[in-house]
């Protein structure tokens, strides 16, 4: 007897920035003009490669590559100086294409979703709105887990939302960091270049499947078992 996990839909755990949301270079400046009020210098370039990472582990890889020591006390108000930067970025903030009409296309066709990630609630709230995101849709923030990427515990926390096992979920990210998570979760990764990633890093991650942002995996949809409502 089936136990109906071959008939049931995929899933879709996504991250946001970068993914669904094109912020990714607001939070890099966020993070440059944070760091340079505390006479911090960092090539753009280095911090982008740190996008997708907890803010904490951020903290710690800007130390490791600038020899600057920050207290506690200096790492806090480091993460709290970005998200005092970004808010100032938060209007030009837009979804990116086709993010929309593929959350709307897999809520029509039946199949679950959610977003986890690594920004506070406060930062994720305003692009979560601009996606017309149902208010009845789980989705996990920073705060709400221990550790956040290349850890797994977002992913595994929105699989858990969703009632279904991380390993039976695909897991969208634009991040080498993204998909590090997805594989420890066990789950399916599929990368989208639309983060500044390239696509052979999100191969090297073992990303399933490289698009180039969310328009592209709609239109290839097919790829990752989601079929239409006549079932083909």
């Amino acid at each position: 007897m089936s136990d109906g996990t071959a008939t049931r839909p995929a899933a879709f755990v996504f991250d946001l920035d970068g993914t669904l949301v094109d912020s990714v270079y607001q939070h890099v400046i966020a993070w440059q003009q944070a760091l340079s009020e505390m006479g911090i210098g960092l090539a753009i370039w280095r911090i982008h490669r740190r996008i997708g990472m907890s803010g904490g582990l951020l903290v710690q890889a800007v130390m490791r590559e600038t020899g600057v020591r920050l207290t506690p006390k200096e790492a806090d108000e480091l993460q709290n100086a970005h998200h005092r930067h970004f808010e100032g970025w938060t209007n030009a903030v837009r979804p990116l294409p086709g993010a929309t009409e593929l959350l709307r296309t897999l809520t029509d066709r039946g199949v679950p979703w959610t977003i986890a990630t690594s920004a506070r609630r406060d930062d994720a709230a305003p692009m979560l709105a601009r996606l017309a995101v149902p208010p009845d849709v789980p989705t996990v923030t920073r705060e709400e887990v221990s550790r956040a990427k290349p850890d797994p515990d977002l992913f595994l926390a929105g699989a858990a939302r969703l009632g279904i096992p991380a390993r039976d979920c695909a897991v969208v990210g634009d991040s080498v960091w993204d998909l590090l998570a997805a594989r420890r979760a066990e789950a399916l990764g599929v990368g989208l270049l639309s983060g500044g990633y390239g696509q052979d890093e999100l191969e090297r991650a073992q990303a399933f499947r490289v698009y180039a942002d969310p328009l592209d995996l709609l239109g290839h949809i097919d790829e990752l078992g989601v079929r239409d409502l006549h079932g083909a």
